[in-house]
């Protein structure tokens, strides 16, 4: 099974079947996925939090990380594709317990080089959290 089939089977579910331990510890349910575009749902923890009771920055970053990282398994591609560079703008706050939306596009997919952009969103999708681009590495087997 290709790996986009492999998360599209998950939609509506948590993805218990991801390779990434830490995948598995945010415990995202997969909404939709296509190639190069997904959007998963968080449900904030208290161990997320900041000392001001808020989505800590840190995890935030980390999920803009991890699912970027999904949507670049969602290409299919032969090669291991790593983090070069990820850029975080904050822009709202969320709390424990709170249900936030994270989706992905691919802007651009080069030959070796490829750009991805995560939006978090409250649950309705009114409030923008965060904003995030990365730029990833092709390195070939």
């Amino acid at each position: 099974m290709d790996r986009l089939a492999q998360l599209k089977q998950f939609i509506g579910k948590e993805f218990t079947q991801s390779p990434s331990p830490f995948m598995k510890w945010l415990n995202p349910i997969i909404l939709s996925a296509e190639e190069g575009k997904l959007e998963f749902q968080y449900t904030i923890r208290h161990e997320w939090l900041n000392p001001a009771g808020n989505l800590h920055g840190g995890i935030t970053a980390a999920i803009v990380d991890d699912i970027i990282g999904a949507t670049m398994f969602s290409l299919n591609e032969s090669s291991f594709i790593t983090t070069i560079n990820n850029v975080i703008d904050y822009f709202s706050t969320a709390g424990e317990n709170d249900i936030i939306i994270a989706e992905t596009k691919i802007i651009k997919r080069g030959k070796q080089f490829v750009n991805a952009q995560c939006e978090i969103w409250n649950a309705d999708k009114t409030r923008i959290i965060a904003r995030g681009s990365s730029n990833l590495f092709k390195i070939n087997n």
